[in-house]
């Protein structure tokens, strides 16, 4: 119900809101459907997918690369750079709250961070460590013509 209020909210705010509403026999008035017809949306939903085709990697964090604001955001940096990988879309999440709810229907995960390789959402924190360890990131990256440093790092102690 919450979420519903804001997406509501900010159609409101955006001008673009019409809801279908229904007039029951008691003559009061209730929502007939849970999702406002609203325009902006569905531009944040094509946004979205424009922004995770543009680049090999997006990452959706809290804060920045160089300034996470939650330890699962600076998590998914940290992987990111033991495997060498500095050359990517970073979105702060918190400086947009459109942005924020938005990735979340986009992906249909509920939680932030979110990575995409190669415009496929991957998952957030826990899968990106998971890839991580087991060497599944090793392999995805290389798929994207990404060579992982911890491949070098494993030459060189050889």
């Amino acid at each position: 119900m919450i979420n519903l209020m804001r997406t509501a909210g900010r159609c409101l705010r955006s001008g673009s809101a019409s809801f279908l509403l229904s007039r029951p026999a008691d003559g009061g008035v209730r929502l007939a459907t849970a999702r406002p017809l609203c325009a902006a949306s569905s531009d944040i939903q094509k946004d979205l997918g424009d922004m995770v085709k543009k680049d090999k990697v997006v990452v959706f964090i809290k804060g920045t690369p160089a300034q996470p604001m939650c330890g699962f955001s600076n998590a998914v940096v940290q992987i990111l750079r033991m495997h060498g990988v500095e050359d990517y879309a970073a979105y702060n999440v918190l400086e947009d709250q459109e942005l924020r709810d938005g990735v979340k229907v986009f992906s249909n995960w509920p939680t932030i961070p979110q990575v995409y390789l190669n415009s496929e959402f991957v998952g957030g924190c826990d899968i990106l460590l998971q890839m991580h360890q087991n060497g599944d990131l090793v392999e995805e990256l290389k798929k994207l013509g990404i060579t992982s440093a911890l491949l070098n790092a494993e030459k060189d102690s050889k």
